[in-house]
């Protein structure tokens, strides 16, 4: 019988179920675990090769009809913002974010469940309580932070954050070349001020100043409302069959 060091990763494929992106599609996911001492090292390997993180688990597609799904990552150094990209960091200027170690809390939840419902009420998600919320922010073995935006407060100039209304929130990972955004969401009642934008602008401005080459958006979808709105931030990389392909336009 043949014996697997624990830190080598088994895959696992998923059953066909309906594509959340493009009607008529199936959808099948090949996964692994993220676990011990290795797992930040794997996160890096597996998202470079077009994987995403839930928790400690990492899949990407793998279906079998369709390669719609494209791995996409801004070029933070060279990332210059549109005009209307431009206008949204203006309208969100009195926002302040604070990136911390990934700690849950009620004032995180209550925002975040008032984005489910708002949001995605039908969607895999609409059911989760406060501990599944906390299991989505805890449950990492990656370096993971937690990013909190909120209006700024009176100290804001002395520590360099907010002390204000909790607007949004961004699970994301760090890893050797880019950060990771996991998860956003944000408080439904701001939905004027594309806070969703705001918090992929801010990451590419955080990755620069952090030293770090680019920002992982996740799949880009053509054809997809859902997720065609990744392909704005320009230059990216997409992750093609011969590798990350770099696109101007």
């Amino acid at each position: 019988m043949t014996q697997h060091s624990r830190d080598t990763p088994q895959f696992y494929l998923t059953a066909p179920s309906p594509c959340p992106y493009l009607e008529g599609q199936e959808e099948r996911k090949v996964f692994t675990h993220l676990v011990g001492d290795r797992a930040g090292e794997l996160n890096d390997l597996l998202t470079h090769g077009g994987f995403r993180r839930s928790q400690s688990i990492a899949y990407r597609p793998a279906c079998e009809s369709c390669r719609a799904c494209v791995s996409v990552r801004v070029v933070a150094g060279d990332f210059k913002p549109s005009r209307s990209q431009r206008r949204n960091l203006e309208r969100n200027a009195d926002i302040v974010g604070d990136m911390r170690s990934p700690a849950p809390t009620s004032e995180q939840y209550s925002v975040f469940r008032g984005y489910l419902d708002a949001r995605h009420r039908d969607g895999g998600m609409a059911d989760m309580t406060v501990l599944d919320y906390a299991m989505m922010i805890e449950d990492s073995h990656v370096d993971t932070r937690v990013v909190e935006y909120r209006r700024r407060g009176p100290d804001t100039g002395i520590n360099g954050r907010g002390t204000g209304q909790l607007l949004a929130v961004a699970l994301t990972d760090v890893l050797s070349d880019g950060l990771s955004m996991v998860y956003s969401f944000f408080d439904p009642d701001e939905a004027d001020r594309s806070l969703g934008t705001f918090m992929i602008l801010d990451h590419i401005a955080r990755a620069k100043s952090m030293g770090l080459a680019y920002v992982y958006l996740g799949y880009w979808v053509s054809g997809s409302r859902k997720m065609d709105y990744k392909g704005r931030y320009l230059p990216q990389e997409r992750l093609m069959p011969s590798g990350w392909v770099r696109v101007e336009v």
